[in-house]
């Protein structure tokens, strides 16, 4: 089975929904397990294909992911699987699997789910923008079709269980990619960040655990699963949320303000890298790309939209650039191919 690739933009990257000049996307996704079935890391390979065909069974009688696609990585080249997980489809912990993992995809990749990951089950939504309810209900949508068909694993006192007891309870995990260049350009980022710690939520970089940090994204997510409501737990990330990117605005409007000429510099240097390199790093188009994204949200540039900056975010990516050629580029011939796709969408324009 070859890496099946749909020709239309994933809809977390077409630039809409609330607040899409900060917030890239937002994310919710379920953790569930069967009953019957041991959890992993004990669960045999012959469990986990039971629970693959009774899972996709289910999926293709119920019809419950419109247009949907079913990938099983262990038939994918290593870059086809990474352009997964840059896709935000997939997780790090979905590539140790390989032999049994399995990831369905439905329509502009709105609605996916991992099958075999570290839980027998990562269900998930992912939209454009501020819109963790909608992300919640399309998962809480599919994840009650399954309910309905196979018995999950839950504990009356616990809730659903899970592998790891950070996830036991809810089994939620909701999440925002955020974009801040404001509070870290104006030394807030910090304090910030020593904030939310301390309320029950966390950060990492775009690609969630064990990711760095690069262009100032942040994915902003809870750290408690147990004790609160699912509703209780997207209220709490939504509330503060919101206090982030009215910090962000203020921030963004404090830098015009005091110091327009060094923005307008930073932002214009770097369109000008991007329009015209020819060999560049996936870091520096990340941190290049950032500044012109900031340029675009205060109205600096009008060449570009907010969803052309998060394609090429996306679209530059090192398995991305594989995937296009066709084979695992070096890293000087990645760095050229990289160039030209970049270039490619300025000069759109």
């Amino acid at each position: 089975m070859a890496l099946l690739i749909k020709d239309e933009v994933p809809a977390w990257l077409k630039g809409s929904g609330e607040h899409s000049d900060v917030v890239l996307s937002s994310r919710v996704r379920l953790a569930r397990n069967l009953k019957g079935y041991q959890f992993s890391p004990r669960i045999s390979e012959n469990q986990e294909e039971q629970i693959r065909q009774e899972v996709l069974s289910v999926l293709e009688r119920e019809k419950a992911i419109p247009a949907m696609i079913r990938m099983d990585l262990k038939d994918l080249k290593s870059f086809e699987c990474n352009y997964l997980l840059e896709e935000h489809l997939i997780s790090n912990d979905l590539l140790t699997r390989r032999k049994s993992a399995a990831v369905v995809v439905g329509e502009a990749s709105r609605i996916s789910m991992m099958i075999n990951e570290e839980d027998h089950l990562r269900i998930q939504s992912i939209a454009s923008g501020f819109d963790l309810d909608s992300c919640w209900q399309e998962a809480e949508k599919l994840e009650s079709v399954i309910g309905r068909n196979l018995q999950y694993e839950f504990h009356a006192k616990l809730g659903y269980l899970t592998s790891c007891p950070t996830n036991t309870g809810t089994g939620l995990r909701a999440s925002v990619l955020i974009h801040l260049p404001g509070l870290v350009l104006t030394k807030e980022i910090q304090k910030v960040l020593r904030g939310i710690t301390q309320i029950g939520l966390t950060f990492r970089g775009l690609y969630g655990e064990g990711s760095e940090v690069l262009g100032n994204f942040f994915q902003i997510s809870n750290q408690i699963t147990i004790g609160k409501s699912e509703r209780e737990l997207i209220e709490h990330l939504s509330r503060i949320t919101e206090q982030i990117i009215e910090h962000e605005k203020n921030a963004r409007a404090i830098l015009f303000k005091d110091a327009g000429h060094y923005i307008q510099d930073k932002v214009w240097r770097a369109y000008g890298i991007l329009e015209h390199s020819r060999t560049i790093t996936g870091e520096e188009v990340m941190n290049l790309l950032s500044a012109v994204r900031l340029g675009v949200s205060m109205k600096l540039i009008k060449e570009l939209s907010v969803s052309t900056i998060n394609q090429i975010l996306i679209y530059s990516q090192d398995a991305h650039l594989d995937v296009a050629a066709g084979r695992n580029l070096d890293s000087t011939e990645r760095d050229i191919h990289r160039a030209t796709v970049v270039r490619s969408y300025f000069n759109r324009n």
